[in-house]
């Protein structure tokens, strides 16, 4: 076989490649006998029809057959001898398939750039992680106070911070009108078109209003982004914000806490164990920041755009539960791909070095590790781990965990010998 590379650009390849004629000739043979096997023609049998008439009538069968098993076979004998490892389906040009003549193509693939390591160990970056302060504690102690607040009637106008009942007909320009009743929402937290948020203060139950709107050039309905329309509002009930007292009888609602200092003491605990994690991304992607300016490379636009793929499904998986059916939103592919595009290059070039600084460490992930993030997975979904591990195996998470501890290990490698300074 014969195997031609031309260096296209830093990350792409054009293989041509060309079969000699005896492995052609053998492929042609095979498929004309499955082809022949199946058959049928007005007085022969299914499978009798001669090779002759096979030949004449079958002919475009016979070439996809070849077509199907051949250039498959031929293009991965051709990477392999090329010693390529493409990161996307290739590209395939200038085909030639024909009875009695060699095969040939070119194939235009992308590959992961060769990337020269300099200085990668002792790089030096400013960090000094946040201590957790009493305010911090206060606060999250003030949201749990929100989230078991309860909401009573109250014969009053409306204001910022109750929680109001109202019956609406929205009107958007151009378009029919759509109803409501007993739609509930928080007055001033944002969760409605701004006009109707200010609407409602100051009315009683059973008092009405109409109210222009505005609907935001960045409305999640595409069709409505910087349009008009009214909307005509009744309130039907005001529901007074009833925060519970911040005591021992609080922190016995919450569960397993006799007192509130215990309660302080644990809210500390879980803020002091997310800033850790917090403050570990951060000095991640500070050293990474550094190691990527010190280094400079192509990327496959392959890989960016794959990544660019999962975020859109990121977004579409986020629909889902938030109960709209991404599919009846007219997203804007063009406004998010120009969006998602600068962060998903940035992953795939951090990505790639740390996989260029792993292999140079010969960084390797022992089945020990796999095992015991199985386990971890197996005990969160309360499954049992075999069963999690053949779903990781049949869906590729197995890789991609065993990729996943890879990259973590080469990251505890640079933080140990990074410089830090605060």
């Amino acid at each position: 076989m014969k195997v031609a590379v031309e260096e296209l650009e830093s990350c792409k390849r054009r293989l041509a490649v060309e079969a000699p004629l005896d492995i052609v000739q053998k492929e042609w043979e095979k498929a004309y006998g499955r082809v022949q096997k199946r058959a049928s023609l007005p007085g022969f049998r299914r499978g009798h029809v001669p090779r002759s008439l096979v030949k004449l009538h079958f002919a475009d069968d016979v070439r996809r057959e070849v077509a199907e098993h051949l250039i498959p076979d031929v293009y991965r004998q051709a990477l392999s001898e090329a010693q390529i490892a493409p990161v996307n389906e290739p590209d395939l040009q200038d085909l030639k398939l024909e009875e009695d003549a060699p095969l040939s193509f070119t194939a235009v693939v992308e590959v992961k750039p060769a990337i020269t390591l300099g200085d990668y160990r002792g790089v030096e970056v400013q960090h000094a992680p946040a201590p957790v302060t009493d305010a911090e504690v206060d606060e999250t102690l003030e949201r749990m106070r929100e989230q078991h607040a309860e909401f009573r009637s109250v014969e009053r106008a409306a204001a910022t911070g109750d929680m109001v009942i109202v019956d609406y007909t929205l009107s958007p320009e151009g378009y029919e009108a759509s109803t409501a009743t007993g739609y509930h929402f928080l007055v001033g937290s944002g969760t409605v078109l701004p006009e109707i948020d200010a609407a409602v203060v100051g009315l009683t139950a059973g008092q009405e209003r109409d109210v222009p709107v505005h609907f935001a050039d960045d409305h999640r309905m595409e069709t409505l982004r910087g349009k008009g329309g009214t909307a005509h509002l009744k309130l039907t009930e005001v529901k007074e914000k009833i925060l519970p007292a911040l005591d021992d009888d609080f922190a016995k609602v919450l569960g397993q806490f006799e007192t509130l200092d215990a309660v302080r003491t644990e809210v500390r605990r879980q803020l002091e164990s997310a800033k850790e994690a917090d403050s570990r991304r951060t000095l991640e992607d500070k050293i990474i920041e550094a190691l990527l300016a010190r280094h400079e490379f192509g990327i496959p636009d392959a890989m960016v755009m794959r990544q660019v793929g999962h975020h859109i499904e990121h977004t579409r998986d986020r629909l889902r539960r938030q109960g709209v059916d991404p599919d009846r939103i007219q997203l804007d592919y063009g406004k998010l791909l120009t969006e998602l595009r600068p962060a998903a290059e940035a992953s795939v070039r951090r990505a790639l070095l740390l996989e260029a600084i792993g292999e140079k460490e010969e960084i390797a992930v022992g089945d020990a590790e796999i095992e015991a993030e199985i386990d971890k997975y197996a005990q969160a979904s309360q499954r049992p781990a075999p069963a999690v591990r053949r779903m990781m195996e049949k869906s590729g998470d197995l890789d991609a965990l065993r990729h996943g501890l890879r990259e973590r290990k080469t990251l505890d490698m640079l933080i140990e010998h990074a410089r830090v300074s605060a």
